[in-house]
C-alpha cells in the first residue's frame, strides 16, 4: 500500500513544530568561548542556524520534499547533541582499528583502552608527552567514527622525574579539563600514592 505523501509530509510538519516549540526558550549565545587546537569548533545551535534550519524545514514540508525535510531535522538535532556534548551513538570507534593506526604515530611506543572512554598512549620520551600528540591520535581516530567521549592519556614510559610519569590527557572534542555528557573523569596516574612519595624522596637532593 503506498502512502499519500501529504501523510508524510504533515508528520514532518509535526516534528518542525516540536522543535520550534522546544528552541523558542532557549537562549543562544552569539559568541562561543574560544578552544584550544585540536578541539571542536564552538556552539552550533545560534539564532541564524535554528532560524535557517526552521525556514528549509517548512519550505521542505509544502512542497512535499522529504529529503529536505529530514536533512533540516536531522542537522538541528545533531547540532543541538554536540552542544550538549553528546557523542553520536552511530558512530563508535572501532578498538582495534584504533590501536593499529594509533601505534603508527611518531613517537608512540604502545596503545591500549583502559576502558570503554580512555585511550592510553606510551610514548618514548618526554617531546612527545604534549598535547600536541593528543591532537595527533585525535587526528588519526577522526576517520574511523565519534571522538567526542574518547579521552587521549598520553605517558613517557622513559620519564625519570614523578611529574615526568603523569599522564596529559584530553577529550578529543573538548577544551582539557572537560568530559562528554555523563561522563566521569579519571585520573590516570603511572604511580599510586604510596610510591610516587618513595620515588620523589628518592629524587630529593637530601634523600
Amino acid at each position: 500500500m503506498r502512502i499519500h505523501p501529504g501523510i508524510q509530509v504533515a508528520g514532518g510538519l509535526l516534528v518542525v513544530t516540536a522543535l520550534v516549540g522546544m528552541l523558542a526558550g532557549c537562549r543562544f549565545d552569539q559568541e562561543s568561548a574560544p578552544v584550544q587546537p585540536g578541539a571542536r569548533n564552538g556552539q552550533r545551535t545560534t539564532v541564524a542556524s535554528v532560524a535557517g534550519h526552521v525556514a528549509g524545514a517548512r519550505m521542505a514540508a509544502t512542497t512535499g520534499d522529504q529529503k529536505a525535510l529530514q536533512y533540516h531535522v536531522n542537522a538541528m538535532s545533531k547540532d543541538m547533541l554536540h552542544d550538549a556534548r553528546i557523542p553520536d551513538p552511530t558512530r563508535p570507534v572501532p578498538r582495534e582499528a584504533a590501536r593499529t593506526r594509533i601505534a603508527q604515530v611518531n613517537g608512540v611506543r604502545s596503545v591500549a583502552w583502559i576502558d570503554h572512554d580512555n585511550l592510553l598512549v606510551l610514548v618514548g620520551g618526554p617531546q612527545f608527552r604534549n598535547l600536541a600528540m593528543v591532537d595527533s591520535v585525535c587526528a588519526t581516530l577522526a576517520p574511523l567514527g565519534e571522538t567526542l567521549g574518547v579521552v587521549v592519556n598520553v605517558q613517557d614510559v622513559t620519564a625519570t622525574t614523578s611529574a615526568g610519569a603523569d599522564a596529559v590527557s584530553r577529550d578529543c572534542q573538548l577544551p582539557e579539563g572537560q568530559r562528554a555528557f555523563l561522563q566521569r573523569s579519571r585520573q590516570i596516574e603511572a604511580l599510586d600514592p604510596a610510591t610516587r612519595s618513595t620515588f620523589e624522596a628518592q629524587q630529593s637532593p637530601e634523600g
